[in-house]
């Protein structure tokens, strides 16, 4: 199982990327995007994308990005390797500016806003907290599809591996043969975790090497 996981990990690695978002255009020139304003008072609002955003001159909160960087959003950094105790500190500050009980006298518009940044963060929050899912978000962002169960290349072993798991999942319980198997899917998670983690190292050095195949 591990090494059909390894397989799998290895033809990704290439996507990981510890990238910033791009810096947004200060000024609004011809042919550019219109500035965004309050949905309020129609005051323009600086900035594009990150935090929850209060409207400078009303206060009003406004609405969440359509496709937010959750890493952005809780000030993290894009990679593998982030600080769990940060991440929940985050979340809490967050959480506590637009949490749905502090908006319950605003206009109702403003409280649909509040519940959509709420329910936002706790899907960033638990995202980036889970390993598996950390990783697979940062392929997602990187243009990577997570191979499907039904790919016609998936290991043949590993199939065998999952489906004797599940047959053995289907049987009476015993306590030995669910030990048994927590025991082993652990492990490959830890693997996972690992080979996750070691991507990004092999991403700048797959970027390394090709600008110094590039003729000076």
């Amino acid at each position: 199982m591990r090494a059909a996981l390894r397989q799998r990990v290895g033809r990704a690695r290439w996507a990981l990327r510890v990238s910033e978002a791009a810096p947004r255009p200060r000024c609004v020139g011809p042919g550019s995007a219109p500035a965004l304003r309050c949905w309020s008072c129609g005051s323009p609002l600086p900035g594009a994308e990150g935090p929850p955003r209060f409207c400078p001159g009303c206060r009003a909160l406004q609405p969440p990005g359509p496709r937010p960087d959750l890493f952005r959003l809780m000030d993290c950094d894009r990679s593998f390797r982030i600080d769990a105790q940060q991440l929940q500190r985050r979340f809490r500050s967050l959480q506590r500016a637009v949490h749905p009980d502090r908006f319950g006298q605003r206009p109702p518009k403003e409280q649909y806003y509040s519940e959509q940044h709420s329910s936002l963060i706790n899907k960033a929050y638990q995202t980036l907290l889970n390993p598996l899912s950390r990783g697979l978000y940062l392929l997602e962002l990187n243009g990577v599809e997570p191979a499907q169960e039904t790919d016609c290349d998936a290991d043949s072993v590993f199939l065998t591996e999952v489906m004797e798991i599940n047959e053995k999942l289907a049987e009476p319980k015993n306590e030995d043969i669910l030990e048994e198997i927590e025991t082993l899917i652990k492990g490959d998670l830890q693997e996972a975790k690992k080979l996750l983690g070691k991507m990004k190292y092999f991403a700048n050095l797959e970027d390394k090497l090709k600008n110094k195949k590039i003729p000076s």
